[in-house]
């Protein structure tokens, strides 16, 4: 496992020519807007925000927006087939389609980023109403996913032009999510270190954690793992990619299932993890479980932590530690039929890294579940 040096990551911030303020947003193309806005406020604690469909002009399809903090969700549907979006939630199921970012110049984002390789998705275009204009341009990334640059700068109202605001009369309490910590891809066979090469050369990303099969694998299954961290480390995109096991791999299963490349988690921070999957549990979400033994020996590979043990043993949470502190991190099963997309939930205690120190029990966990399936 090959890991970067603090003083690396400052050079690297400096020359960085395309700076990101964070996600802006992820959007998925689903099946059911209006009923996926109300699984993920139900069972996630999001808030109504704002609406897009034939009332606010647009014709083809609908997008709901819902917030929590600074994690902003985009839910978007196609009102008929015979078009891209419709395309997309037949071929992949419900899945993440944008993973958008933060910008102060969406231009010089889209100018930088395609003349250095990438292919352009949408050219600048400059979207306005009476509260301002949002800036829009993006590139294609992995499989059928894009990234969008949004400059949002100049603008005041809800979400963007074309949106109105979404009041609810039922907003349920948050959990207590907060951002998107890290979003994770997976690509097909022999296909990471490309990609590495793409998110280092067109947007400037470092590699900053590698993982092999050594480290991600069982007896049956195996992975590879990159970490792509940009200049200021406010965007990570880890890259899988399936390796040789004597059975099929998580990875496998994803690329199957989703009919090719894609994003396989989103990782959502939390400032109190005990209290977030309580309540998610409470709420119907269903978490990958390790066994109980997992608890007997974990304080002896990361030492003393503030939490009890108890209930994180009760809960299901991971614990890692790296030089920089410690993390406490649970993955969810798959939010659709089709077991591809998943959410993290974690919450850092000054680790910078991934869960290393959990990979196995995680993908015993996983492997579980496809065999269950009949996918192993």
């Amino acid at each position: 496992m090959g890991t970067i040096t603090t003083t690396e990551l400052q050079k690297h911030a400096a020359a960085d020519f395309l700076p990101l303020q964070g996600t802006d947003y992820v959007e998925f193309y689903v099946g059911n807007a209006k009923q996926a806005a109300h699984f993920y406020k139900t069972a996630f604690g999001f808030q109504s925000l704002a609406y897009a469909g034939p009332e606010t002009g647009v014709k083809d399809k609908v997008s709901y927006v819902i917030r929590q903090h600074k994690l902003t969700f985009v839910l978007t549907t196609p009102l008929r087939g015979n078009n891209s979006i419709a395309d997309h939630v037949y071929k992949h199921g419900d899945g993440v389609k944008v993973l958008a970012l933060k910008v102060d110049d969406a231009a010089y984002a889209w100018e930088q980023t395609t003349q250095r390789g990438g292919k352009s998705y949408m050219q600048p275009d400059v979207l306005k109403d009476d509260n301002g204009e949002v800036v829009l341009s993006g590139i294609h990334t992995y499989g059928d996913t894009v990234h969008l640059f949004v400059e949002r700068k100049n603008y005041n109202g809800v979400f963007m032009p074309g949106f109105k605001e979404w009041k609810s009369h039922y907003n349920p309490v948050s959990t207590g999510l907060q951002y998107v910590d890290h979003c994770v891809g997976n690509v097909g066979w022999n296909q990471m270190n490309p990609w590495v090469k793409f998110y280092e050369e067109v947007m400037g990303f470092k590699n900053i954690l590698s993982f092999d099969d050594k480290d991600i694998s069982t007896e049956y299954s195996a992975l590879m793992s990159k970490v792509m961290s940009n200049g200021n480390g406010y965007v990570k995109f880890p890259i899988n990619e399936p390796a040789e096991g004597k059975k099929k791999s998580q990875v496998e299963e994803y690329l199957d299932f989703y009919n090719g490349e894609g994003v396989q988690h989103v990782a959502i921070a939390t400032n109190n993890i005990i209290d977030t999957v309580t309540d998610l549990q409470n709420r119907g979400v269903e978490f990958l479980k390790v066994p109980g033994s997992y608890y007997e020996t974990v304080l002896d590979r990361v030492g003393k932590i503030d939490e009890d043990l108890a209930p994180l043993s009760q809960l299901g949470i991971l614990i890692d530690r790296d030089e920089e502190g410690y993390l406490l991190q649970i993955f969810s099963k798959p939010l659709q039929d089709r077991p591809t997309l998943f959410f993290e939930i974690i919450q850092r205690k000054g680790a910078k890294s991934f869960g290393k120190g959990n990979f196995k029990a995680l993908f015993e966990a996983l492997e579980r579940e496809q065999d269950a399936r009949g996918n192993l």
